[in-house]
């Protein structure tokens, strides 16, 4: 049974539809036997991820971005019911390629092709935000509200617009009244954010949970409160590079835990793997799944 490829045309704002000819020809170059599926609409991954996986292909290959390999983890998990998720690759057509980066997979198409021909794998942890799965970050709070605003954003494209978007986001300075609890601790009182990593890197630029391992059966999660935004905006070239010395700011805190309980006063956005979910959430409730999927990887 050859591959499945999921194409996604739609990451990096249509730019992913343009270089998938490349990234075709790398593929077929790389001897990856595969045949190809693009999604017609937003959300729809989901869909085409949970029948390939019925139909029997493995690996599963997924075209896009973040977003997309999200939603590949809730198409396959949904199609499995329970047990390993099996393999995925990745081929790296999106804004900020977060999820790529974080397991050293290439950005070149060319190179990113020869890692899915080698078929060397690494397994990883999957996470759980209520019912969604996510394999490399989730949030409430300030990230997804910044989401919200990126969306938003239309004059600048890639990594700008992110950058943009937090500027703009740590300026409003949003906060919530929270109680978290976690496998040995807990938090009350107000929250600017709380960011939950498999791995450290979301965003393009933010090393939101700078000590995440993908491999360690932990969720990462950094809970921080700032009162004024210019104590907020002193946070960001911090939480820019990978050293993560920001967690070590007054206000900020880093834990590691099997589980997460969060419950806000008022809603917040919330996303995983930067899709949003449909509606503000008050409650949400963060597992791990510890060693339950493979990815192809160099």
């Amino acid at each position: 049974m050859p591959a499945k490829v999921i194409v996604n045309p739609y990451s990096n704002r249509w730019n992913a539809k343009k270089r998938w000819p490349q990234a075709e020809s790398a593929l077929r170059e790389a001897g990856v036997d595969f045949s190809v599926v693009v999604s017609e609409q937003r959300g729809q991954p989901v869909q085409l991820v949970e029948k390939a996986v019925l139909d029997g292909f493995e690996p599963i290959i997924v075209a896009g971005g973040d977003g997309t390999i999200g939603e590949a983890a809730i198409g396959i998990a949904r199609a499995k019911k329970n047990g390993h998720l099996g393999v995925l690759g990745v081929i790296p057509l999106g804004t900020a390629n977060d999820f790529a980066c974080n397991l050293g997979i290439p950005l070149d198409l060319n190179e990113a092709a020869k890692v899915i021909g080698a078929n060397k794998t690494r397994t990883i942890d999957v996470c759980k935000a209520g019912d969604r799965y996510f394999l490399n970050n989730s949030a409430m709070g300030l990230e997804p509200y910044i989401t919200v605003l990126e969306k938003k954003m239309t004059f600048l494209k890639g990594i700008p617009r992110y950058l943009a978007a937090a500027l703009k986001g740590i300026m409003q300075n949003p906060s919530w009244q929270a109680s978290v609890e976690w496998d040995d601790g807990s938090y009350e009182g107000p929250l600017t954010l709380i960011s939950v990593g498999n791995a450290p890197r979301t965003g393009g630029l933010f090393y939101m949970a700078p000590h995440a391992d993908p491999a360690d059966g932990k969720l990462t999660a950094v809970l921080a409160y700032k009162k004024s935004s210019l104590s907020l905006l002193a946070l960001l070239p911090k939480a820019m590079t990978p050293a993560g010395t920001f967690v070590k700011a007054e206000g900020v805190q880093e834990i590691h835990a099997t589980r997460i309980s969060v419950s806000l006063q008022s809603p917040s956005p919330a996303h995983t793997d930067g899709e949003l979910f449909p509606e503000q959430m008050n409650n949400l409730e963060y597992s791990i799944l510890p060693g339950m999927i493979d990815i192809l990887v160099p």
